[in-house]
């Protein structure tokens, strides 16, 4: 299958590492992907702050890009709900049926990293080796808007060497939120406390989630603790090998 791959603006510009691993993998799983360099942003950042206006070119450049792909995989849980979230509702406020229906016909084609793996592909394991001890966050838009489920922890079981340890309170948010985290900074902090204290009480070495965006708050509290836990995408898990110089 040709895959097109969105890696999303936040992983483009911070966590690079993530789309290289996707990469890897769909490569080792035996698929084409490709990457088109037009790509900027899905509107989230914008939609999510009053700015819904300007967040409409981003639709439009979007559904123009991948209108003919086979299949899009987005390793963002937060991207794919914004787009299944509010896509259709922007589109149909613009009175445009063909913009609404370019949606319409694309959306089922947008996956969710793991979702893709799973859903599209019928896998579980995926010839993965990550021999350390690993908790899994359950990010907010992965568990409310796209209900993944036990989707990413499906995949992660059958990680060769690794060790899975479950979180405690999986279902409560880290605190960061995108703007959030700095409009409500106080807030943020106690919640991404609560997060750090679960996480410790495993004694994982990796904390692993489908969104970079969590996993950057939680990153930065552990470190400003000295807590010795290092962070990585599923992405970066899924695509690590035997032949591979594993991280972390």
């Amino acid at each position: 299958m040709r895959v097109s791959l969105f890696i999303t603006c936040y992983n483009d510009t911070l966590f690079p590492a993530t789309g290289q691993a996707v990469v890897r993998l769909l490569e080792r799983l035996g698929h084409t992907v490709d990457f088109n360099p037009e790509q900027t942003c899905c509107g989230q950042m914008h939609y999510n702050t009053g700015y819904q206006q300007e967040a409409l070119p981003l639709l439009r450049r979007f559904v123009r890009i991948y209108r003919d792909a086979e299949a899009v995989c987005v390793p963002s849980s937060s991207c794919v709900a914004m787009m299944r979230d509010h896509y259709p509702k922007m589109a149909a406020e613009q009175n445009d049926a063909g913009l609404a229906r370019a949606v319409d016909e694309l959306l089922p084609r947008v996956y969710e990293l793991t979702e893709l793996l799973v859903h599209r592909f019928g896998l579980e394991d995926v010839g993965a080796y990550f021999p350390h001890r690993v908790t899994y966050h359950a990010s907010c838009h992965s568990q409310r808007s796209l209900h993944l489920g036990d989707l990413p922890l499906r995949l992660l079981r059958k990680v060769r060497g690794i060790e899975l340890v479950d979180l405690p309170n999986i279902d409560r948010c880290c605190g960061f939120g995108g703007t959030f985290a700095v409009k409500m900074g106080d807030v943020s902090a106690a919640m991404l406390a609560e997060k750090m204290r679960d996480v410790e009480n495993t004694r994982a070495e990796v904390v692993t989630a489908v969104d970079n965006s969590c996993l950057m708050h939680i990153f930065g509290g552990l470190h400003r603790q000295r807590a010795g836990v290092e962070t990585a995408h599923i992405a970066e898990i899924l695509a690590a090998t035997e032949s591979d110089e594993v991280p972390a």
